[in-house]
């Protein structure tokens, strides 16, 4: 028998059992994902393999004494359960170069909406946002991008705090989808569209020819973007310009370099 100090209380308590022992630390992380809703947070990392932090393959034993790695830690259960949409990543899982990406994404869509949120909500503002996250949501997920749609566009009428809560559910739920080559190049296309009547043949040309090549793994996406980011310039394209899609965070990240 132990008596250790219970973090959500002053007191002693006994601890003989192992599930005395789970039931003390789940306590204590229900106790602390309450403390960190005043922090305002916008991503969290977790520590792989941790008992009270791994989020995948922690290891669990058996009645019989034999570990498998298929729990999940006692403070990431309590955390993604308080916090469903914040996004949350492993330490280890963040040297692949797209889930890097993808989370740093996530935190900088989720920042960009809480200060749409922190305003005075109304169909207005929601459009505003909608209207410059419509390719980056679409290169993560079509059914997302056709829902989302469909929930602004009848939004008149509606429960502002509810279509608010709605939209920010299928937000954050689009973006835990990889954004693929292929669904990249797909806005890519997309935004060429904008382009038909602007563009010369020649430019046109290199433009597709650029696309291919990304499609086909010998370039970065950041080539296709800056060549599509140069026509937007050059020809004022005002819709394409406002869209996040083409910076969704900070360029010094250099997060779309990797082929």
């Amino acid at each position: 028998m132990r008596l250790v100090g219970d973090p959500s209380s002053p007191r002693l308590v006994t601890i003989k059992t192992r599930q005395d022992l789970t039931d003390l630390v789940v306590r204590w992380a229900r106790r602390r994902v309450r403390e960190l809703e005043k922090e305002d947070l916008c991503g969290f990392i977790f520590k792989s393999r941790s008992p009270s932090s791994g989020m995948v393959r922690v290891k669990v034993y058996t009645e019989g004494g034999m570990p498998v790695k298929k729990g999940v830690g006692l403070f990431a259960q309590a955390f993604m359960a308080h916090f469903p949409l914040v996004p949350v990543e492993e330490d280890g899982r963040l040297h692949d170069p797209r889930l890097w990406e993808n989370f740093i994404e996530r935190i900088f869509t989720l920042k960009r909406w809480g200060e749409t949120k922190a305003g005075r909500k109304s169909i207005g503002r929601l459009v505003a946002f909608h209207t410059t996250h419509k390719l980056l949501v679409l290169a993560h997920s079509t059914r997302h991008y056709r829902e989302m749609g469909r929930l602004v566009a009848d939004a008149k009428g509606k429960e502002i705090g509810e279509v608010y809560a709605r939209y920010e559910t299928l937000l954050m739920d689009a973006l835990r989808l990889q954004a693929t080559v292929k669904k990249h190049t797909n806005v890519l296309q997309h935004m060429m569209g904008y382009f038909k009547k602007q563009l010369t043949q020649d430019e046109k040309q290199e433009l597709l020819e650029v696309i291919g090549d990304y499609h086909q793994g010998l370039l970065p996406l950041v080539v296709p973007l800056t060549l599509l980011k140069h026509y937007v310039r050059k020809y004022e394209q005002p819709y394409l310009r406002e869209q996040v899609y083409l910076s969704p965070h900070p360029v010094e990240l250099k997060l779309r370099n990797h082929v």
